[in-house]
């Protein structure tokens, strides 16, 4: 199993297999066979991994800001650490770019406002929301790993593939 082909050629196996990460890192479910659920669950785990372990390294960094009147004014950024850049650009490397998507009866002004300054909002949503969310469950249970949950539905009608639903825990 570590090695599973899943019956294609490994440039669309990778390309397949880092689709459907992307993609589950932003849903947080995904539905697809027991083999492919079993390849994105362990890619998932080890993106999850190198998030948690990196997240908290930031550097205070003072920058000098040009107002509307021309004026400078000084103020403090927080940029990423080295550690914390360097996962960001491997898990760059991974990931598909995903953008963000406008809501149902969702104004154009609005969604502009609500992506504003966002560009990448996968890695975003990997640093922000799932890197603390697991280092604290991992802080209170007292073990890494176990983001995932592979959950077997049975066969397939058709071609009776054993299918699976992967889902965050």
């Amino acid at each position: 199993m570590a090695n599973e082909k899943l019956g294609r050629p490994s440039k669309e196996r990778n390309a397949m297999l880092r689709g459907q990460v992307s993609t589950f890192l932003w849903n947080g479910k995904i539905e697809t066979t027991l083999a492919k659920a079993k390849s994105t669950a362990r890619m998932a785990e080890k993106i999850l991994t190198l998030a948690i372990n990196t997240y908290e390294d930031t550097v205070k960094v003072e920058k000098e800001v040009k107002g509307a009147d021309g004026k400078k004014t000084k103020t403090t950024v927080l940029n990423d650490g080295p550690k914390k850049l360097a996962a960001r650009r491997k898990i760059m490397s991974y990931v598909y770019d995903l953008q963000e998507q406008r809501k149902e009866k969702e104004s154009i002004t609005a969604y502009k406002a609500r992506i504003e300054g966002i560009n990448h909002p996968l890695i975003e949503k990997i640093f922000n929301v799932y890197a603390p969310k697991y280092a604290e469950r991992a802080k209170k249970l007292g073990q890494a790993g176990g983001y995932t949950r592979v959950i077997k539905l049975g066969q397939r009608r058709g071609d009776a593939s054993e299918m699976a639903i992967v889902e965050l825990v």
